[in-house]
């Protein structure tokens, strides 16, 4: 029978236009050096304890199973929960702990851990004695700890854990106490759905300008209200790990999030409220921010946040009222939030879009204004009372301003730091490196008296990102460079564990050296390795990596990543057939979009989307090559859309052809999400290809009217844009043969696998070469073993039969 379904489906490539493409298939296996690459399991994760003695390393499993992907799901309100078990669906579990010392490079046994593990949340203690963490079962959720000084794993409570919507747990200061989120005990049977409709199903406006973006997975009705209470609902507890002891907190409702003051005595929760909406996700229903204390007696409500349904235009529009609370984290509790002073309205002119709020304990005083902010809020690192750092950004202009702030002070302490463009990768500064207080939280890192802070970053610059160490002068404003990553390795630092003695954990890779962690003294060199994960890529070994530098026609500056097969050698064997994949991304600026931002020394790294699985086939892979879309001053880069990937395809295919490895009649373009609508347009657009594949993407965007992407302009506004820009109204012009592929369950806004099924009927019906492949139970990104594994035969196949083994005809020129 597998003999059988095996070359039926060959015939379908075969043979015609794929008249039966609505029959069902078996799921099919690609090449053995593709399948042993996707299924290679990954090198583990690492996590730094809070005190820089520990690196857990969390072992990763290889792709799950169709079963485990097929499992009951509820899309509700803008989240997907498994039923059985009151958690998240489709989530990403760890099924091995290690504990490594990075003072000896010692590794700890753990016992105790379940088997079949299936981690989530794993989560350090304050004070790094402990790791709490989540087991999922097929059944409920348990909690778990794990003593670091003993490597003993003790499972804390029974399935019980609500982790539906938000964190399921968090930790308490004093690092022995956890607060986490149960089912009710008592809530009874599932809703059930009503046999018989009571009545329609109604929506109203009243005049309210009220522009939503296309999202998905949303409520539809009474009955899907119900079940999402059902699940969301949970009681918080306080378990004493010393005891085992779990005691209630608070009142039972639907919190999202909660957060514990620095010193543990007071606990800020946000609860959804009543009414919900079919328009916007959970995050947009009505919220109530209250203050508990330490034994679960409410304090203060800090606010109640209205159902935002009329969110402005804009990407830096915000609903109003107080929003971004964070606790202070160099004070026992004080609670600070933000509010918009423009009405959440970005397109306002206004002197100050944000001002902040504070208010400390026992909150029984009026909160009290902080600082104020030109731009839209974005972020603070807490230092102490004379230093915290600020950060603001506007999306219009792409501008970023970082600000130092006395927090003690009154507002006039505030000053600028750096103003720059946030798309200028060149002139980043890096980030505010950070320790731990005497809270266990986050603060500043910091020398000489406050006078002297650190900064981390990637570096990039015209020879590739070369990641930093910088010392940062308060007074003067200029930083100092104590090390820099050098050729031929890409070095990352991780973290700064001791300025005394110069010393940064790093994670050093290279193109054929798989990346390890070691630790670097900044002014010696000297390097000390602390793991030796082996290369999960056997099959890669001998491939050759070149970063290209090209020119657009108009002088923009392109890169794209070049791999070509084993012994491969130009003058023997010729031009390549070619795979060439790439992701739109626009600017403000040519000069940000020329930046060079990838590094020619990083390690060839595989996910289940990559398009360096065909360099084992006999393809040249032309991987990430630019596809910037600029628009300067007040012209917005769609504007010239189409324009613009031309330009950039025909760049890139002329320099690959021109270095000799190129065979122009055989060369395939293709894309995921945003690629996948350019691999559509370019097809449409341009001769320049043998064929494309266009995975889980959106054609018409009149379907996603309130604007997608970057583009923040409606279809109303611009609706020549949106006809311009969209594929589907151009599948008359497709001549050349097309895979689309989707995800039946894809809940990213704006890519509803109707998006695919339409174009595949438009291009049909224009009697195109075109296959629809749907995914059983895929969302946006795929999943698994065997939805991964027939997608990359469903490419592989058609690569062979469309580029590889193309005759040199000609092509019809797009008028």
């Amino acid at each position: 029978m597998k003999i059988f379904h095996t070359l039926f489906a060959l015939l379908c490539y075969c043979f015609g236009n794929f008249t039966f493409a609505q029959s069902n298939m078996t799921y099919q296996t690609p090449p053995k050096d593709i399948a042993d690459l996707v299924n290679a399991a990954p090198t583990p994760a690492v996590s730094l304890s809070p005190d820089h003695q520990w690196m857990l390393l969390l072992s990763l499993p290889s792709l799950p199973s169709i079963e485990e992907i097929a499992q009951p799901e509820l899309r509700l309100a803008g989240v997907r929960i498994n039923p059985k078990n009151n958690g998240a669906s489709r989530t990403n579990a760890y099924n091995g702990l290690k504990l490594k010392s990075i003072a000896t490079s010692q590794e700890r046994a753990i016992t105790g851990l379940p088997t079949d593990a299936r981690l989530e949340e794993v989560n350090w203690s304050p004070d790094g004695s402990r790791i709490a963490f989540i087991h999922t079962l097929n059944h409920g959720i348990e909690l778990w700890t794990l003593e670091v000084a003993s490597g003993v794993a003790t499972k804390r409570t029974e399935a019980v854990l609500n982790d539906a919507v938000g964190s399921a747990f968090d930790w308490m200061p004093d690092s022995k106490t956890i607060l986490y989120k149960t089912v009710l005990a008592n809530r009874g049977e599932v809703p059930k759905e009503p046999t018989v409709p009571r009545g329609p199903v109604l929506q109203s406006n009243d005049g309210d300008v009220a522009p939503v973006r296309t999202y998905q997975d949303l409520l539809k009705n009474p009955y899907d209200e119900s079940l999402f209470e059902y699940y969301a609902t949970a009681q918080l507890m306080l378990l004493d790990v010393t005891t085992g002891k779990s005691t209630p907190f608070g009142a039972a409702g639907m919190p999202t999030s909660f957060s514990v003051s620095p010193d543990g005595n007071y606990v800020l929760v946000t609860y959804l409220q009543k009414p919900f909406s079919y328009l916007v996700p959970y995050y947009n229903f009505p919220q109530e921010v209250t203050i508990f204390d330490k034994t679960g007696k409410k304090i203060r409500t800090i606010a109640k946040v209205p159902l935002t349904e009329d969110l402005p235009k804009g990407f830096d529009a915000v609903r109003q009222g107080p929003r971004s609370f964070t606790w202070r984290a160099d004070q026992p509790a004080s609670l600070y939030w933000v509010e918009a002073q423009d009405g959440g309205d970005p397109k306002k002119v206004v002197d100050i879009r944000d001002k902040m709020f504070s208010i400390t304990a026992p909150f029984a005083d009026a909160p009290k204004e902080a600082i104020a902010f030109k731009l839209r809020y974005a972020g603070l690192t807490w230092g102490d009372g004379t230093l915290a750092i600020t950060y603001e950004r506007q999306w219009q202009n792409r501008q970023a301003i970082t600000s130092r702030w006395s927090p003690d002070q009154p507002a006039a302490s505030k000053a600028v730091l750096f103003d720059r463009s946030y798309e200028d990768s060149y002139k980043d500064p890096g980030s505010f490196e950070t320790r731990r207080n005497q809270y266990g939280r986050s603060v500043l890192l910091t020398a000489n008296g406050g006078k002297t802070l650190y900064l981390k970053g990637m570096g990039a610059s015209p020879e590739g990102n070369r990641p930093f160490v910088d010392e940062f002068d308060m007074t003067t404003k200029q930083s100092k460079r104590l090390w820099r990553s050098a050729a031929p390795y890409y070095e990352i630092p991780v973290s700064i564990l001791d300025v005394k003695n110069s010393t940064v954990l790093t994670r050093r890779e290279s193109v054929k050296e798989v990346p390890n962690f070691y630790l670097r003294n900044w002014k010696t060199g000297k390097l000390t390795q602390l793991t030796n994960f082996s290369n999960p890529y056997l099959a890669l070994e001998g491939i050759t990596k070149e970063l290209v530098k090209y020119q657009r026609t108009d002088g923009v500056e392109m890169t794209g990543t070049l791999y070509l097969p084993k012994g491969y050698n130009k003058e023997k064997d010729g031009a390549l057939p070619v795979f060439m994949w790439a992701y739109p991304r626009e600017f403000k600026s040519a000069g940000a979009a020329s930046q060079v931002t990838s590094s020619p020394y990083e390690f060839t790294r595989l996910n289940w989307g990559s398009p360096i699985y065909w360099v084992t086939q006999g393809y040249a892979v032309f991987d990430n090559f630019s596809m910037p879309i600029v628009g300067e001053g007040d012209r917005e880069p769609n504007e010239s859309f189409v324009e613009q990937i031309r330009m950039n395809a025909e760049s890139a295919v002329n320099k690959i052809v021109e270095m000799g490895v190129a065979d122009r009649n055989r060369i395939a373009v293709g894309g995921h999400s945003y690629g996948a609508f350019m691999t559509a347009n370019l097809l449409a657009h341009t001769n320049l290809f043998a064929a494309g594949i266009a995975r889980s993407g959106a054609y018409n965007r009149s379907l996603t009217p309130f604007g997608f992407q970057s583009e923040e302009r409606t279809f109303w506004e611009a609706p020549e844009v949106y006809a311009k820009m969209s594929p589907f109204n151009y599948a008359d012009k497709i001549k050349e043969p097309i895979l689309l592929i989707h995800g039946e369950a894809d809940n990213n806004s704006g890519t509803f696998p109707i998006q695919s099924e339409r174009f595949y009927a438009a291009l049909k019906g224009h009697g195109a070469t075109a296959r629809l492949v749907l995914l059983p139970h895929e969302s946006h990104g795929y999943r698994a073993k065997e939805s991964v594994e027939h997608m990359l035969w469903e490419m592989t196949s058609w690569l062979d039969k469309h580029v590889k083994n193309k005759s040199a005809t000609g092509k019809t020129v797009k008028p």
